[in-house]
């Protein structure tokens, strides 16, 4: 058996929590049904003066005992059986005209509704309803380049009304569709480039909200880094009424901790928006972990795919991706560089702490 499951104690307190990492590593038995079991098995616990525990299924078998058919565990990993679940849901969104309900997709994984629904939420981040969105935005975005016309694309997207679309365009495309089919082009971006103790740092704004706030050692590179995320916008510097926006950025890069009240409009898939909206809910002072950030929006699993949103983030400071370290309270990983990060987190007085829950 696995050392991490070295003695009985250890392997029956993984039953007790249903651990599926514990999967594969061992199996029990239950004397009194005959059967044998994952350690993750949803069954109801037996007591334990019944339980024995068994290296492989072939040795839990040898001893006379018949597989549970509840768990299963002479088959896959349940993990792999959710995976492959949730990759069948995600080919079935994928391929169908009309986003399938909820039931539909939960019948076609032979699952119930609200099993499916909080599997689907473990692997991906998301709800199926929110993947199915981030689809149709997708193929929106795909159909205005090619379709004939804004109204094609429409249909061919999936909106069964122009009605329903208009509601949402904004929202999907940040902007109009015609302007998308523009490449962009007639979006009017604000920005400005002003000196703080940490560089140069660049903010920028449409009009609904701050954009990007960039920061790095070369004022040109980071006009040209706005310029390459919005190749066909009209860039407008330098104009006055801006330079107050510019000044409370710059006062938050000073002091972190006083937070920003202008709105953002950042845009990102569905998992990154969830990933920024929970990064502003950690309090300045306070670091957190990539795994535990992941815990919280489902999954510890999804560390790599958090850290993955944390370096997409377009507005430093105001989505703080600076309060989320490595798991063992290291600061590393910040995509304005760790020098920076390191003393945004000394303002906040938080750069020697470790993670707090």
């Amino acid at each position: 058996m696995s050392t991490e499951y070295d003695t009985d104690d250890k392997r029956w307190d993984a039953v007790q929590r249903r651990d599926s990492s514990a999967d594969g590593a061992f199996c029990y038995s239950v004397r009194t049904t005959g059967v044998y079991c994952r350690p993750s098995c949803p069954s109801r616990h037996a007591l334990r003066k019944n339980v024995a525990f068994h290296a492989s299924c072939a040795e839990a078998q040898a001893a006379g005992f018949r597989p549970c058919l509840r768990c299963k565990p002479d088959g896959p990993p349940i993990a792999e059986l959710h995976a492959r679940a949730v990759e069948q849901a995600c080919r079935l969104i994928e391929a169908s005209e009309q986003a399938p309900s909820l039931d539909e997709l939960a019948q076609a994984c032979g699952m119930s509704s609200f099993h499916f629904h909080r599997i689907f939420r473990q692997h991906t981040g998301i709800t199926p309803k929110a993947y199915a969105a981030a689809r149709r935005a997708r193929k929106l975005q795909e159909e205005l380049g090619a379709a004939p016309s804004v109204t094609d694309a429409i249909y061919a997207a999936g909106f069964n009304s122009s009605a329903r679309f208009y509601a949402a365009s904004n929202a999907v495309l940040g902007m109009e569709p015609t302007a998308w089919r523009a490449g962009g082009s007639g979006a009017t971006i604000r920005f400005a480039v002003g000196d703080s103790s940490l560089g140069a740092v660049l903010v920028a704004a449409t009009a609904k909200g701050i954009c990007a706030i960039l920061m790095g050692d070369d004022p040109g590179q980071l006009v040209q880094d706005l310029q390459d995320r919005f190749p066909r916008a009209e860039l407008v510097g330098a104009e006055p009424g801006f330079e107050s926006w510019v000044a409370r950025v710059l006062a938050m890069v000073e002091s972190p901790g006083l937070g920003l009240d202008l709105p953002l409009d950042v845009r990102g898939t569905a998992f990154q928006q969830r990933v920024w909206q929970a990064l502003r809910a950690i309090p300045a002072g306070e670091t957190v972990g990539y795994a535990e950030l992941a815990a919280r929006l489902g999954s510890a699993r999804m560390a790599r795919a958090v850290a993955g949103a944390c370096a997409a983030n377009p507005v430093a400071i105001a989505i703080p991706c600076h309060r989320v370290v490595r798991n063992d309270g290291a600061i590393s990983g910040y995509r304005w560089g760790v020098e920076r990060k390191h003393a945004l987190l000394e303002r906040e007085g938080a750069g020697d702490r470790k993670k707090r829950s």
